[in-house]
Order: structure tokens, then sequence, then C-alpha cells
């Protein structure tokens, strides 16, 4: 039975006679969030500190992360955090465009409501502007191979100089290219698995000081100072523990006299002597043990026993660590000393303890035998904000180079791309009639947010810069972009100034279906107003 008037009654609907209110609200919110992070974006850009509840700061331009840390209430703006997660996921760069692109998206929007176009109309000729987009796109593309090392450091480069940490691109953009190069077969490879990647943060040092190990490194120390260097290192890695047994809970054990007590110890020191001894009789030199929380992992008397029989021994393995270490020194975890065979253990030609110059120490294992596709990151920094901006800079100029080896074209930067689509976006829109031709060109215009947030953030005119860029590519220029460096218009390829396709199209895709999920929002109702309409028809007579 329909009531009339009972959801306004009950705070859950709206006024039909104000049809734009919900819409135009959702497009001003998520316009908020876009507005918030445009600054960050490109080299110029600048960088947010953001302070939590705890009063921790991070200081950064990534736009995932300044989103990520955001308390958010509106739901369209928790939707374009969502985006700029969902571009993370994707492409891994591109993470502040998208969000801008969405943004400028839903300002057109705002404004093709108000002129009275239906959201559906202008849903279904966004549809046909992002198809139209795609393959500007594509055609514009270039095709890389990925034994052009100097194309992929340019891609890594670009992607690393609107970081904080940009100074040390020459340092960074090689390390990444490596890494990537070396967990894959170039020839075959269609994606790339960043797992095989492990990235280690090491507080100390400059960001000169990083460095790319193959092999394995550990942040733990080698327990209680016992041998800290192994040549030909036979490796085991051991899930159980080296102490005495314990009892169940329920269970007590009593102990009435010293002949008992005495009895007691001889057992637990014969017990773990055997352990020791069927660890050493396997041949293993170097012990890792996994951490644990019901109890010791390693007793005192056990790492006497392990120093004196000349295994290095390492504690606290993190579960999560288990499956990476296995993976790159060929060795396999044990969960009961029965299984501990000579067939169980790795091999690397060296395991040692590495003192960095007195801001710590690390464990590094390198020479692996059978050794898997991993590779290991060593990050330092002087304190940890820097640390932790170094550590998503190359976890970025990691995901460019992972673009590329899942589609193998580039594009250029510099605003280019985008102000190509908006110039052939505008001819499309003049070879269709009615609202959509309307629409398209609206998408278009969108489009030029990019190059103009860069100009405006390099401190460049960005209405003369645009109108300038705009006149370049209609003469044919399609590689003419904002050059930040000279502080004007160039051929942005020369200045090898270039993207991943994948990051355009991803960010050009995600952008246009997240505004047009937004668009199709017509009125927000609450669950606990569900539930009031439930009881109050459930209790209605009749």
């Amino acid at each position: 039975v329909y009531r009339p008037g009972l959801g306004s009654r009950l705070g859950c609907s709206r006024s039909r006679c104000l049809p734009l209110r919900w819409e135009l609200g959702f497009v001003l919110a998520g316009g908020a969030v876009a507005d918030a992070i445009r600054t960050s974006l490109g080299p110029k850009g600048m960088d947010k500190m953001i302070q939590d509840a705890k009063g921790d700061v991070t200081i950064t331009n990534d736009g995932a992360t300044i989103l990520k840390q955001m308390q958010v209430l509106h739901p369209a703006a928790k939707m374009l955090v969502e985006l700029s997660k969902a571009q993370d996921i994707e492409a891994g760069d591109g993470t502040t465009s998208v969000v801008v692109i969405a943004g400028a998206l839903l300002d057109a929007c705002s404004r093709l409501l108000q002129k009275g176009i239906h959201p559906t109309i202008i849903s279904e000729s966004f549809q046909k502007a992002l198809d139209k987009g795609i393959e500007v796109l594509t055609n514009m593309a270039q095709p890389v191979e990925l034994s052009d090392r100097e194309t992929l450091l340019n891609s890594a480069t670009t992607s690393l100089n609107s970081k904080v940490v940009c100074q040390y691109s020459s340092l960074l953009s090689p390390m990444s290219v490596d890494a990537v190069m070396k967990v894959i077969d170039p020839t075959t490879a269609s994606s790339v698995d960043l797992r095989d990647i492990k990235i280690v943060k090491k507080l100390g040092g400059t960001i000169d000081d990083c460095e790319l190990v193959e092999g394995l490194v550990l942040t733990q120390k080698v327990a209680n100072t016992g041998v800290t260097r192994v040549e030909k290192a036979k490796i085991g890695l051991i899930q159980f523990c080296l102490s005495a047994p314990k009892t169940d809970m329920d269970n007590q054990i009593v102990v009435s006299d010293y002949a008992q007590m005495d009895r007691v110890l001889r057992e637990e020191r014969a017990y773990i002597l055997n352990l020791v001894k069927q660890i050493k009789k396997a041949g293993c030199n170097v012990l890792l043990i996994q951490k644990s929380i019901l109890r010791d992992a390693l007793s005192d008397l056990a790492l006497h026993f392990l120093n004196k029989m000349k295994i290095m021994v390492v504690k606290d393995i993190e579960r999560d660590d288990i499956e990476f270490i296995c993976k790159t020194i060929g060795t396999k975890p044990v969960a009961h000393i029965d299984q501990f065979t000579p067939d169980m253990l790795g091999s690397a030609e060296l395991a040692e303890e590495v003192n960095l110059n007195g801001s710590g120490k690390l464990i590094k294992i390198t020479g692996c035998t059978n050794p898997g596709k991993t590779v290991t990151i060593v990050v330092r920094g002087s304190n940890k904000l820097v640390l932790e901006e170094a550590e998503r800079s190359i976890h970025d100029a990691l995901c460019v180079i992972r673009c590329l080896v899942k589609k193998r074209a580039l594009i250029a930067g510099g605003g280019a791309p985008e102000i190509e689509l908006a110039l052939r976006l505008n001819e499309y829109a003049r070879t269709l009639r009615g609202m959509d031709s309307y629409c398209v060109r609206a998408y278009g215009d969108a489009l030029e947010v990019i190059p103009s947030t860069l100009a405006e953030n390099a401190g460049l005119n960005p209405i003369s810069t645009v109108t300038e860029l705009r006149n370049r590519h209609a003469q044919g220029e399609k590689t003419a972009g904002i050059n930040v460096r000279k502080g004007g218009i160039s051929n942005i390829l020369e200045e090898l100034v270039v993207q991943p396709l994948l990051v355009s199209l991803s960010a050009l895709t995600l952008a246009t279906e997240t505004v047009r999920s937004i668009l199709k929002i017509d009125d927000v109702v609450s669950n606990v107003c569900i539930m009031f309409c439930l009881i109050f028809f459930s209790q209605a007579p009749g």
C-alpha cells in the first residue's frame, strides 16, 4: 500500500520538486575531493603533510596515499577514494590524475544537469566519448620492446619526477627496471608479480645507500652474537620451537624434591640437545626460525648448543615472509623435527651479517644455488618519513614497468594525450546529433583539466598555455606537451617524458565508470530509515 508523505516524514525520501538536489550534491562532494589533491599533480606539484588521529605524520604527493588517509563522510567522496585505490591496483600510477579527471567530469555533469539534460543521456554520451577516447589513445601510442632498456628507464624516471625523492631518480630508475627484468622472462611475460620483489626498509643512511640484492635480505640480527658469516651455506627453515615442551593449559607438574627437579632439568637438556643434533646431522649450518606467539621459539639452552655446533641462527622470521624466503633460496619450511632432512635445505654461496656503518645490521644471503626469480630492494633513509616515501616511489616505478610488461605501448606525457583527446572528441561531437553532441563536447573539454593543472602547478598561465597547446595540436603536433622544466611547450617525446598507455587507458576508463555510477544515483536511503518503514507497514492496519 502506498502512503503519500510517509517517506518524507521518516526522512528517507526527498521532494520530487527538487530533482537535482541529490545529483548536484554528489557532484559537488566529488569535486571537493578532486580539488583537494589537484595541487599534487605533476613534477611541480606540492606535497601534503597528513597527520592521523595518533599524531603520526606522513609527507607525500601520492594521490592514493593522500586519499587513503583522508577522513571523508560523503558517499560520493568515498567513491572517489575507492577510484584512486582501483587505479593503484590496476596501474600503480596515475592515482592523482584519475581523481582530477573524475572531478572535472563531475563538474561538467553539474553544468549539463543544470541545463536540464537527463542523467541517463549524459551517462550514455560519456560512454560513447570513452569508447572514442580509447581508440584515439591507442592510435597515439608507440609500441615498445622490453629489450629497449633506455625507454623503460625514461618511463620510470617520468614516474619518479613527481615524487619527493625525484633527485634520486638516476639511482632508483635503473634499480626498478633491473628488479622487474630479473623476475620475469621478457620474451613470454604478460604480467609481473610484485610479490617477487621484496622491499626491505632500514632506517639510517641516505637514499643513495639503496641497493638491489639478488638474494635474500633479512632485517633480523644473528641471535646472541653467534656465528655471523657462513660460506657454502645450507639453510634450514623451521616452524617449530627449539625449547622445552610445555604441558597443556589444564595440566600441572608437581616437583616435591631436589632430585625430581634435577631430573626435569636433565631431561630438558637431553631433549633440546637431541633436536640440535638432528639439525646438525642434516647438514644445516644456517637456521631460520619462525616467530612464535605461544612461547619462546628459541631457548637460551638451544642457542648455546647451536653456537657450539657453529650454526648461524636467525630467529623471529615473520610468517608473511616464509613464502618469499622459500622461493628465493629454495628451502622448504619444516613443521616437525622428524621432517628435517637434507632435501629440505636450501643452498647459498654466502650468508653473513652486514654492519651498516653504525645504523644497524642486516643479514644477506647471496649466491643461491637454485634461486627463484626473486630480488630484494634495500631502501635506506635518514628518517621514517623519507623512508616511507622512498618505498612508495619505488613501488610506483615498479608498477610503471609492470604496466609496460602487461601492455607494451608508450604514450607521451605532459598533458599531450588529454589535449589530443579533447580535440578529437570535439571533432567526433560534430558528427553526432542532439544532446549527445553537447555531452561529448563537454566530456572532451573536461579532459583539459590535466594540462591546465600541470601548467598552474608549474607557475605558468593555464589559460594561455592550454590555448597554445590546443593550437599546436590542431596543426598536427600530436606530441606537443607542457615542459615544466623549461616552462613552455615542446615536443614531449624529445624531452623523454613518457608514460605507459595502460596508465592513461585505466585512468580514463575508471574515472568515466565512476562518474557514470554517480550520475545514476538520485537519492540516498539509510538502512535505518528502511527499518522504520518496514516496522510502520507491518503495524499498519490492512
